[in-house]
């Protein structure tokens, strides 16, 4: 697996940096990040954290999926877990499917831990916004929605993967039956390019990870000389409204320019009426049918210029 080569962004102006830290040193210190008591329970921020993302597997959670989730040193997550462990908060074990894995789960002291951590986190928000006015509020509450979901967006990694590789094919068996959904006549999945047409030197294939989770893909292939098409670009319904469909876009187009082609095609369902908005907004202009494709109704083409985004 390796990287996407996009484009070199610009440089960062230094006031967004000076910003983004500021407001990083301001609000954990209002929540009480800094605290080795968070919200009064007699635990740091970190221990708080772990009992809230166990608290969400009901019947236990892996130490390895915790890991992943929090982008935690394995033995630093240990340590934690052990900590727990031995101030009853925790049940620590090895599920029977699989000896290699430890579970962690809640007992009912660590959930009515929860439970208490929960009220006081709302009781400190709503402490927070009570000085606000409903006008205030709203505005608020509209600028954390977009900044979650811009800091999403650049966590994603977006990555070349071989074709026929795990998790090319899981995103791909995720998007035909996403497909075979939304179209009307369904989708048949003997459809979907092969993984030859779509890795090495003949195409490229997208995979975009969110911690670890693959969360989208698109697939380029060679069309015709000078002329590749962009397949099956899918984003799972977890991470849409995010922006990462054009992401991929962008990324598939580089791909092309990488291989010498000067523009690229794609075809959409006529159910997929975002499908068509986004390829215009994008610089897609709308051509003559060009393949045999049966779920086709919409044929769109983009000349690809040397340092175009996508």
């Amino acid at each position: 697996m390796e990287s996407v080569s996009e484009p070199v962004p610009e440089p960062v102006p230094a006031a967004d940096v000076a910003a983004f830290r500021l407001f990083n040193r301001y609000f954990t210190r209002r929540i009480g990040a800094l605290d080795d008591q968070y919200l009064g329970q007699g635990r740091p921020l970190g221990e708080a954290r772990l009992l809230f993302e166990i608290a969400d597997g009901a019947a236990g959670v892996s130490l390895r999926e915790l890991r992943g989730r929090l982008g935690l040193d394995a033995g630093y997550l240990s340590r934690m877990a052990r900590a727990l462990e031995a101030q009853g908060m925790v049940r620590v074990g090895v599920p029977a499917h699989d000896n290699r894995l430890r579970t962690v789960e809640l007992t009912p002291a660590g959930r009515a831990e929860v439970a208490e951590q929960n009220r006081r986190a709302d009781a400190l928000a709503a402490g927070l916004l009570r000085g606000l006015a409903p006008r205030q509020r709203a505005e608020l509450t509209g600028a954390l929605a977009a900044t979650r979901r811009l800091l999403r967006l650049a966590g994603i990694e977006v990555a070349v993967v071989d074709g026929a590789s795990a998790d090319a094919r899981a995103c791909l068996e995720a998007y035909a039956a996403d497909i075979d959904a939304r179209f009307p006549e369904g989708f048949d999945k003997g459809s979907l390019v092969d993984p030859t047409e779509v890795s090495g030197e003949a195409g490229a294939f997208l995979v975009a990870y969110e911690e670890g989770r693959p969360v989208g893909c698109g697939a380029l292939r060679r069309l015709e000389p000078g002329t590749g098409e962009i397949r099956h670009v899918w984003v799972h319904p977890d991470a849409r409204r995010l922006g990462l469909a054009r992401r991929l876009l962008g990324g598939l187009e580089q791909q092309a320019r990488a291989r010498g082609l000067s523009a690229v095609r794609l075809d959409t369902h006529a159910a997929l009426t975002e499908a068509q908005a986004m390829y215009l907004a994008c610089g897609y202009t709308e051509i003559p049918r060009y393949d045999d494709n049966v779920y086709a109704s919409h044929w769109f083409e983009k000349r690809l210029g040397p340092g175009s985004a996508g």
